[in-house]
């Protein structure tokens, strides 16, 4: 069943009635005067002008479903390579300008701290933004921003910490900034690769799209609570309306990563979480700039064959659009100049995300120099995009001299267009933006709470976040009226959603007691029961909750006995772990329950036999093999597999040869992964051809190449043993080694593998 769908059972029409108001009109008149897949691709331009193009001329190149059309924002001059916006609780747009990002194919000057933030401000209420002020400049790289109310927490490139930024006297410019997370270690991994996105969501939790740590803000500081897995989300990250988290992975072209289960619970994800054809994209501009070269494009008409660069995801949460965009997930490919759009079913609590068309897209543009790179539910309840308008969308470890990128960069001039950039925001003929400017940082308490029944996902966020944050104790008795379902202070009885969000305040104001809680188990509606189970983790060693949510064993709902499940593997007591396997051996037909207990159990396991075998291993070795496991599972696992086998968890083969067990990496040769991973590897291995090069590692340190290694040839997750790698042998092949134009071929490697040991046969 489709969340579209799901709105319309019995179940929900309580949970949703107000998004209903409009939905009805919507769908007797618009979809019947229309249909959205109504359309006709257009024909392809196979070998389109780079010339840059003027906004106008550029929307024009654009194609989108009837009834959709773009209305431009904001453009250069006023931004300049966006790729992030995000909008403070009274409608203020922070815009994200990497400034010196890949300037040319090696990205000459990328580190300059020259990068800025603005903040935009549309002062007449027409949907364009006609002032603007430089908040936050010389920055180096910022990729991720999360406007608190006292503030903006801003994460920049090759940085562990997070910054507040902080304007006090109200001119537009930050005056204060402050480290609100420290962490004193550089961030030495590929630009693409580091974290990419910030949410505060439903849980009060706000999460990163890398690492495994996820942040409660606090007094002015972020805490840190360590997860057992790493997120591998990369450009971006999203939630539904009640908190599901999506990412999303560039490098392998993975639309939708880790949607099975909260980061907490541990990484999860199925070969079918979404259909075959969600995976294939339908641009209507031949892609040479592909970084796969011809091998990624059709021959008929050079159009991208494979997703290779999705990023920026969003589920539409807004309410001036179509009803039937309501829920569904949306993911840009800026090499395919795309945007897909998906629909959301749910079977037992395992997602999948359908596509929503057939061979064409939601939006394709024919202009070379489009890059949607983030997508966003805006304030006024439109879908927004943000547009980097930038000629090279790829790391120079892949378009440097000699790659199949770097010559076309070179042949097509690519690197001249660049300073510029464009956010629009999707309207449609039969809806009219939200003129409602919001004004929730000066708003009472009182204001805010009756926010949380508002149509749009955007004002329900930004007003529980501030009521966290404000802590105002005067709203709890009627946040917990609202949470069980009563009319309170709000025009109408609140919705499923509006009391689960009173819910998650009342949590982040360590308000909740256990009779709010046990009537939010008793719900009506399945999706309180799931928030109140969650919720109920912070009382984990009080019997009498436990014996409450165990006896929830028969729950109607497969969503909340999944969550039980969730809930109770980590609850210690006999009754909790007795209840775990009375769901287990009850629900056998659920997928994802077994599979994510066993996964569960498996790294529980992993972790324990890793901290046994690196005892026997000097304190050097050790931390060289745990600083190689942090680099593994934040970057190499995401072509490679998390246990090294080349396989997606759940099936499905990855673009990279699997580690596990090879005899390249645990042989006596140890300047061979050496050299592999300076050269970088292309071309067929072990008969096998894969979508994607491996780029050169040559331009990391001694240290982080010794410590991956070091990691994948002792790693257990692996099966692999042998001795480690030290940062000096990495020093002595950077000393002598001529890099492969493009990457190496292993055949080439296989070569002077065996020079070396015949040499070494004839120096003995």
């Amino acid at each position: 069943m489709t969340y579209s769908n799901l709105y319309h059972t019995k179940a929900y029409n309580k949970a949703l009635w107000i998004p209903m108001l409009f939905a009805f009109f919507t769908l007797t008149y618009c979809d019947s005067k229309k249909g959205d897949d109504d359309f006709t691709r257009k024909v392809v331009d196979k070998n389109p002008s780079m010339v840059p193009l003027s906004p106008g001329e550029s929307m024009s190149k654009i194609q989108m479903p009837p009834g959709y059309h773009l209305e431009l924002v904001a453009s250069e001059p006023m931004v300049q390579e966006p790729v992030a916006v995000s909008w403070d609780g009274n409608g203020r747009m922070y815009v994200v300008e990497m400034n010196t990002y890949m300037m040319d194919a090696i990205g000459t000057g990328q580190f300059k701290p020259t990068s800025r933030i603005k903040l935009l401000e549309d002062t007449n209420g027409d949907g364009k933004m006609d002032k603007y002020s430089i908040f936050a400049d010389s920055l180096v790289l910022p990729r991720a921003i999360l406007p608190v109310a006292d503030g903006l927490i801003v994460d920049v490139t090759n940085d562990y910490n997070f910054w507040l930024f902080k304007d006090t006297n109200g001119d537009g410019k930050a005056d204060e900034k402050k480290i609100v997370f420290n962490n004193p270690e550089i961030d030495l991994r590929n630009l693409e690769h580091q974290n990419g996105g910030l949410l505060w969501n439903m849980d009060n939790w706000i999460y990163p799209t890398r690492d495994n740590l996820r942040y409660k803000y606090h007094n002015g500081k972020l805490i840190a609570d360590t997860m057992i897995n790493n997120m591998t989300g990369q450009w971006g990250i999203t939630a539904d309306d009640y908190g599901r988290l999506f990412f999303s992975e560039a490098g392998p072209g993975l639309p939708a990563v880790q949607i099975q289960q909260m980061p907490a619970y541990g990484a999860l994800n199925f070969k079918d979480q979404y259909t075959e054809d969600f995976s294939v994209p339908w641009p209507i501009i031949g892609n040479l700039d592909a970084q796969g070269g011809k091998n990624a494009l059709r021959p008929e008409d050079n159009t991208l064959n494979h997703l290779t660069a999705v990023c920026g995801q969003s589920i539409f949460r807004g309410d001036r659009l179509p009803a039937d965009m309501l829920g569904d997930y949306f993911v840009a490919e800026p090499v395919g100049r795309i945007i897909k759009r998906g629909r959301i079913v749910n079977t037992k609590g395992k997602l999948q995300i359908q596509n929503v068309y057939k061979e064409k897209e939601w939006l394709a543009s024919a202009d070379p120099n489009f890059r949607p790179l983030n997508t966003y539910t805006g304030p006024d309840g439109c879908f927004y995009i943000v547009d980097m308008y930038h000629g090279i969308i790829q790391e120079s470890e892949w378009s440097g001299p000699g790659t199949y990128l770097g010559g076309i960069i070179k042949d097509k001039q690519l690197y001249k267009n660049r300073g510029m950039g464009r956010i629009y925001r999707v309207v449609n003929d039969d809806f009219s933006p939200d003129k409602q400017r919001p004004a929730m940082l000066a708003e009472t308490s009182e204001q805010l709470v009756k926010h949380l029944e508002h149509p749009n996902g955007w004002w329900r966020d930004n007003a529980q976040m501030l009521l966290v944050l404000r802590n105002d104790k005067s709203v709890i008795p009627v946040l917990k009226e609202i949470a069980l379902g009563k009319r309170a202070t709000l025009k109408k009885n609140p919705t499923a959603i509006t009391s689960i969000h009173a819910l998650w305040t009342l949590d982040g104001m360590s308000a909740i007691d256990k009779a709010v809680l046990f009537k939010a188990l008793d719900d009506n509606e399945p999706e309180i029961r799931k928030a109140a189970i969650r919720i109920s983790e912070m009382f984990k060693n009080d019997s009498q909750v436990t014996d409450k949510i165990s006896s929830m064993i028969n729950d109607s709902s497969p969503d909340v006995r999944v969550q039980l499940a969730l809930t109770l593997r980590s609850n210690n007591s006999k009754k909790a772990q007795a209840t775990v396997t009375q769901l287990l051996n009850s629900n056998k037909d659920n997928e994802l329950m077994h599979y994510s207990y066993d996964s569960f159990n498996k790294t529980k396991e992993s972790i324990a036999f890793e901290e046994a075998r690196i005892k026997n291993i000097s304190p050097a070795e050790r931390n060289l093999v745990l600083k190689g496991a942090t680099i593994y599972k934040q970057l190499c696992a995401t072509c490679h597999g998390p246990d090294g086998k080349g396989r997606a968890i759940g099936g499905g083969d990855l673009p990279a040869p699997p580690l596990a067990g090879s005899s390249r990496l645990q042989g006596e040769d140890r300047i061979l992964p050496i050299e592999i991973l300076m050269h970088g590897l292309q071309g067929p291995i072990d008969g096998k051809t894969y979508k994607d090069m491996m780029p050169s590692m040559a331009g990391q340190s001694n240290e982080w190449i010794a410590a991956v290694l070091s990691y994948v040839r002792n790693s257990g997750d692996l099966s692999n043993k042998a001795s480690v790698i030290t940062p000096e042998e990495v020093e002595k092949v950077r000393g002598y080694i001529k890099l492969a134009a493009g990457g190496a071929t292993l055949q080439q490697l296989e070569i002077t593998r065996h020079y070396r040991a015949l040499q070494r046969n004839f120096d003995e």
